[in-house]
């Protein structure tokens, strides 16, 4: 994709942010998927990394290299006319530099970038370090003339044994990725509790980011708690998983 396509792309992506509240972005694995989002009305797209591992029979947090990640989004980018976003988990043991530049160059613009190191056993991330990482895409991105979109995550809910437990030191860590130059954060698996929704989104000054399901929740109760942007994680490609089997059921020997 040419350089003035991608930054265009950037810059709607970053609108849509401040035009839709909540923005909710299908999260996509393959073309097919991503022209049937597309065609559905949505603005804007993101590919999981979750279900582009499951539709690869790959292994998800970072079963697959980095560019064999690009390899398989380069053609979802390039079938639709929408910005599109694209999961990046923890980085997959590249400089922020080199994610930024594999990313735009193949028409992405914008990204996930998570806590949780799976290439070095599942360790978390400090909150300095995460931040400092987190910082250098943003300097990358803002070198590259691309205004790609970070979205923050952090883990620290997912991995707690009670995630209230938790609450004040993912709200440092949400802060501090906001300081560091993070678009939204995305403080995962806390999707179903109104008060840490409500706390968090009542914490930062950025879009908060929420993984949904798009049959059992609703879109309006993420509105009221201040959700400023939906995600489906794999939970889309699950859905659909269970009503393709609904449907081949009766057809099954």
């Amino acid at each position: 994709m040419d350089f003035r396509t991608t930054v265009e792309r950037a810059q709607r992506l970053k609108q849509l942010h401040a035009e839709y509240k909540p923005l909710v972005l299908p999260t996509v694995w393959d073309v097919w998927s991503a022209r049937t989002a597309a065609d559905a009305g949505f603005p804007a797209l993101t590919v999981g990394s979750h279900p582009l591992a499951d539709s690869r029979g790959a292994a998800d947090q970072e079963g697959q290299t980095f560019e064999e990640v690009l390899a398989a989004v380069r053609p979802i980018v390039a079938a639709v006319d929408v910005p599109v976003s694209v999961d990046l988990e923890a980085g997959y043991g590249q400089e922020p530099a080199d994610l930024i530049a594999g990313l735009t160059e193949i028409g992405g613009v914008g990204l996930n970038l998570e806590d949780t190191v799976h290439s070095e056993g599942g360790r978390v991330r400090s909150t300095p370090e995460h931040a400092s990482y987190i910082a250098g895409l943003r300097a990358a991105a803002d070198n590259a003339g691309v205004p790609v979109w970070v979205n923050g995550r952090t883990d620290l809910f997912l991995h707690a044994e009670a995630a209230a437990g938790v609450l004040d030191e993912a709200i440092e860590r949400l802060r501090a990725l906001e300081q560091a130059g993070a678009d939204s954060v995305y403080p995962v698996r806390i999707q179903d509790d109104d008060e840490l929704l409500a706390a968090v989104t009542g914490s930062v000054g950025i879009p908060v980011n929420s993984t949904a399901h798009p049959v059992k929740h609703d879109l309006e109760r993420f509105r009221r708690l201040g959700v400023g942007r939906i995600t489906y994680g794999p939970l889309l490609q699950l859905a659909a998983t269970d009503a393709m089997k609904d449907m081949l059921k009766p057809w099954a020997p």
